[in-house]
């Protein structure tokens, strides 16, 4: 296992199993640029913390289970399910909160961590953003 792979290995089990964000933030270097689709493009290791920090609030007993997982040079990948409930407020985009709807989530996602001297310089992670909503029951129904 290389470095990239630890890494990001680390970060899954800080946001998941412990959620320990000031390991999050030590996995981040200080100009690192993240994109998200829902945060959009996060510049620096303050502005991903916040991302995160919004996320662990909103699922607080989420898993990652990985279906695949890589490692290529300096990036590792990883694509599965992240499971939890929703049990606390949801940070939309607009800035806006909503109260939390208690419903499940089983979402398939990817994310990709690009590390250089034992830091993530470049993270992305993608996921279905209308299955999320779907799933957290915030869409309407005939769109659900």
């Amino acid at each position: 296992m290389g470095e990239a792979r630890a890494v990001m290995d680390r970060l899954t089990e800080s946001l998941t199993s412990n959620q320990d964000l000031k390991v999050v933030a030590d996995l981040f270097a200080v100009d690192a640029v993240a994109i998200t689709p829902d945060g959009g493009e996060l510049h620096g290791r303050e502005e991903i913390v916040a991302y995160w920090r919004t996320m662990t609030e909103s699922v607080p007993d989420a898993t990652f289970t990985p279906s695949a997982s890589f490692e290529f040079g300096d990036t590792a990948i990883d694509e599965g399910f992240y499971d939890g409930r929703n049990t606390g407020p949801i940070q939309l985009p607009t800035g806006e909160t909503l109260p939390a709807t208690g419903k499940e989530l089983h979402l398939r996602g990817v994310d990709f961590a690009q590390v250089k001297d034992g830091r993530i310089v470049s993270y992305r992670l993608y996921f279905d953003q209308m299955e999320f909503l779907g799933q957290v029951g915030l869409l309407p129904e005939e769109l659900a």
